[in-house]
């Protein structure tokens, strides 16, 4: 029999950290200034781990293929962090790169963000999908691809840098869906869109 059923999307989740001015890193890539400690982490540890696969561009994805791969091989890396070395290993992982060949650590490369091969990834079973890099958001954000933003806002004016957003065609309706206060002073701000994205009809 012949018919048409909705199904629910898996969401796509921008998950930054951010200064009070905005930026995702200072001069040289330089990210000494994230106050990551361990209550933070476990956090970040259980949002991730229940994701079902990250997406990154080429540049975030060599910075963490460079060391979590074996974190937890070193014992000065036990708790949280050995934690999320084994999350990063089995996650499914994509990454958005024109120059890229391969890569390991159960990952797959795509040369471009093309909307409808997102669409095909949300719809396929599984968790969220989390979303990293100023760079892949502005791609994403482009084409209105992000359902969910957690930007982790850390106390600290960093006065130059990446920003997470830049300049941009797209306009995008959010709502607060919550707010957490870390007792490093880091600040959670999570909001989602308000047009939900339209469901994925299958033929079955």
């Amino acid at each position: 029999m012949t018919g048409t059923r909705a199904q629910a999307n898996r969401k796509i989740i921008l998950m930054m950290s951010v200064s009070l001015d905005g930026f995702v890193e200072g001069p040289d890539r330089d990210i000494g200034w994230h106050l990551v400690d361990d209550e933070l982490h476990h956090h970040f540890n259980e949002q991730l781990g229940a994701m079902g696969g990250f997406l990154t561009g080429r540049v975030t994805h060599e910075l963490m293929a460079g060391f979590w791969p074996t974190a937890d091989t070193d014992p000065a890396n036990a708790g949280p962090v050995a934690e999320f070395a084994r999350i990063w290993r089995d996650m499914p992982k994509t990454v958005f790169s024109r120059t890229l060949e391969r890569s390991d650590w159960n990952t797959t490369v795509v040369r471009d963000v093309d909307p409808a091969h997102i669409r095909t990834l949300t719809a396929q079973p599984g968790g969220d999908l989390a979303l990293g890099g100023a760079g892949l958001a502005a791609a994403f954000r482009q084409h209105d691809l992000i359902d969910e933003y957690r930007i982790y806002v850390h106390p600290v004016l960093v006065g130059r840098g990446t920003p997470l957003f830049g300049p941009s065609d797209t306009r995008t309706g959010l709502r607060l869906a919550g707010t957490r206060t870390f007792g490093n002073g880091v600040v959670l701000l999570h909001h989602r869109r308000t047009r939900p994205a339209p469901p994925v009809t299958t033929t079955g």
